[in-house]
């Protein structure tokens, strides 16, 4: 007489891990190794009785269980910096603990997913955007599609190229003033006086190009030691005066 051997089929190593714990009733933070590796190995033995494959993860956690329990079989147990006894386990019960808490999420999502399937979708979504698309085909436009509109269409291209051509010319003016030319006005300006406020230079010609030309040729001019700057009176005002020793000309 032969007997058929039913095992429960578990998601995963941990999942049998667990049901071991949850069944003995034991302490998860204080697992028998022996005991709960004898169990894990037992399992894998009666699925390779029943013909069945065994995942590669499985093998991995039985070898891991193994390793475990011969750690803790050293008479030196190992220690940390703090020369506290490492406990083996440690690392198994922390993703156990992991894997405890996933599972409970997993649960209440598989809940929601079997709602959410039991409804029925407003409306023929498939339909609707297969009429959409009609309506932007290019081939339907090109069917209704003449001489003339073609004309049409060249025609506002054209003009609109037109229009945009005429907005992007300008005229180029050459401004009367040189660098040059502002260092000499400047040099010929402070050999009259002593020293000459930089708003004299503004109030001779209240051109805006003009002062910025004579300000560039008075900072090249300090560039080359022939004028010296001294803060003056006002806002934003300075004095310009020849440098002591060389010549304004």
């Amino acid at each position: 007489m032969s007997f058929e051997i039913k095992l429960p089929l578990f998601e995963g190593p941990f999942d049998l891990l667990l049901f071991f714990i949850e069944r003995d009733e034991l302490d998860i933070y204080d697992i028998p190794i022996a005991q709960i590796t004898l169990d894990f190995l037992d399992y894998l033995h009666q699925l390779e009785i029943m013909e069945m494959e065994v995942a590669s993860e499985f093998i991995l956690v039985a070898a891991t269980l193994m390793k475990i329990k011969s750690r803790m079989l050293i008479p030196r147990p190992e220690l940390d910096e703090q020369g506290h006894e490492i406990d083996p386990r440690e690392e198994l019960v922390k993703h156990l603990l992991e894997y405890k808490k996933y599972k409970s999420v997993i649960q209440e999502l598989s809940a929601l997913e079997e709602n959410r399937l039991a409804k029925e979708s407003r409306g023929n979504i498939l339909s609707e955007l297969k009429a959409l698309s009609k309506i932007d085909e290019v081939e339907a436009e090109i069917q209704d599609l003449d001489l003339y509109k073609l004309l049409k269409v060249y025609q506002k291209v054209m003009a609109k190229f037109a229009d945009r051509t005429d907005e992007t010319m300008h005229t180029v003016i050459q401004y009367p003033y040189t660098i040059d030319q502002q260092k000499n006005f400047v040099l010929e300006r402070i050999t009259l006086r002593d020293k000459v406020p930089f708003s004299d230079f503004i109030e001779y010609k209240a051109d805006k190009i003009f002062v910025i030309y004579t300000f560039l040729a008075i900072l090249e001019l300090l560039q080359l030691s022939l004028v010296t700057l001294t803060i003056g009176d006002g806002f934003n005002n300075f004095w310009v005066q020849k440098t002591e020793g060389v010549s304004a000309t």
